[in-house]
């Protein structure tokens, strides 16, 4: 059993809680990571295709980029381009430009990365960054002392803590040990998922049609190798359960088939897809984001909409805003004080359950057929469209730079 008490420890080693320890690293904490991952081999990884992307913004990639993840990224596909609009509607939003060619940084909205490429990359700067990185762990108990966490591992191992992070994603671990209840919005309908090639380029556009069903992604994705570069789309449907059912069910033929038809033949209609995943949408809302001595970050904390493809850059966000927080006590003496968490929470909370109900309306309101609703959305999607001060504001809160504005990590 340790005796010494950890500054802190984070609890998944994920995205969201790998870029949190990085980031506390860089500011001189020692941080300890626990992950339940195995170390990755990288030519397993680099050598099959995942049939999902994650959509990065501006904001988390200047993130990864500060924790020195972003450069050891060995596949991703930016965009430069957004395109959302209704098949039985006439309104229409186009954000950026299309481009036959890799698009500049002065010109991306974004990067699309799968998400086994980013742990790769995550990971290999754990390794190389924090001095007690450990795979392969299993919790079996935290539990709350006088000052510290106890964390009890699979093995009899117990550490101790002063401050303790869940980044154990959506059936945390640590949310549940620290009794702290969540809120859960069961959509009743499930996403579907799986890699597509096109007959025509992407020209690096994200594209989504909103169809009676659910909203239909095409996002642009890497290929396996130069030729096909261009041509994969990872698509994400979001579908009623009984619909995603049979969907998931057909034949890969049937199934191009139908994906042409209900795009009306977007990007010169489909040719290939790969074997299709399905999984339940639900959104999920801790209703405290911290305790005295713990913070959640990411899934942990929040589970919001696949529709504008959020999620994960609002678990970014999180890492950098208590990070913030939490170094700039650290100058003045002071460490994971109650005080400083609440601030991490306050700025936070708000902003995601806005993200979270925003999200969940607008996701009603494109598949209503009332004719009212159908009306209001088509005329919002005009007003849009035709000025520019309101796609700036939408391109601003996608892109997570404002979040950013007041803490160390600002594009200055």
């Amino acid at each position: 059993m340790s005796q010494d008490i950890l500054d802190a420890v984070v609890i998944g080693g994920g995205l969201v809680g790998g870029l949190t320890a990085l980031l506390l690293a860089q500011g001189g904490v020692e941080v300890t990571v626990l992950d339940a991952a195995p170390v990755l081999d990288e030519q397993s990884v680099l050598s099959v295709s995942n049939p999902r992307v994650l959509a990065l913004s501006q904001a988390t990639i200047h993130l990864l980029k500060t924790a020195k993840v972003w450069e050891g990224l060995k596949r991703q596909m930016p965009y430069s381009g957004m395109q959302v609009w209704n098949k039985n509607g006439y309104g229409e939003i186009n954000f950026g430009q299309s481009s036959e060619l890799t698009p500049v940084p002065e010109q991306t909205l974004g990067s699309m990365v799968e998400p086994s490429i980013l742990n790769l990359a995550i990971q290999q700067q754990l390794l190389e960054q924090i001095h007690d990185y450990r795979t392969q762990v299993k919790v079996v108990r935290v539990e709350r002392g006088v000052g510290v966490w106890h964390i009890v591992l699979a093995d009899g191992t117990e550490l101790r803590t002063k401050l303790l992070i869940g980044a154990d994603g959506a059936n945390s671990f640590v949310r549940d040990q620290a009794f702290i209840e969540l809120d859960v919005l069961d959509y009743q309908q499930a996403g579907l998922t799986c890699a597509i090639r096109t007959r025509e380029p992407n020209l690096h556009v994200a594209r989504q049609i909103f169809l009676e069903t659910g909203p239909l992604a095409y996002l642009p994705m890497a290929g396996l190798n130069a030729a096909e570069n261009g041509y994969w789309q990872s698509i994400v449907w979001t579908l009623p359960d009984d619909f995603a059912e049979e969907y998931a069910a057909l034949s890969d033929e049937a199934f191009c088939q139908l994906i042409t038809e209900q795009s009306h033949h977007m990007l010169g209609g489909v040719v290939e897809a790969t074997s299709r995943v399905r999984f339940p949408l639900k959104a999920r809302a801790a209703k405290r984001y911290i305790a005295e001595g713990l913070a959640l970050v990411g899934d942990a904390a929040h589970v919001i909409h696949p529709l504008a493809g959020q999620g994960v850059n609002i678990g970014c966000l999180d890492a950098a805003v208590l990070c913030d927080v939490l170094l700039h006590d650290l100058k003045r003496g002071v460490w994971a004080h109650e005080q400083t968490l609440k601030r991490y929470e306050h700025q936070r909370k708000g902003q995601n359950d806005a993200m979270m109900h925003s999200m969940s309306i607008i996701g009603w309101t494109e598949t209503a057929q009332i004719f009212p609703v159908v009306w209001a959305r088509n005329f919002a999607l005009k007003q849009v469209e035709q000025y520019e001060i309101l796609k700036d504001t939408f391109m601003a809160q996608a892109n997570g730079l404002s979040s950013l504005s007041h803490t160390r990590y600002a594009i200055s």
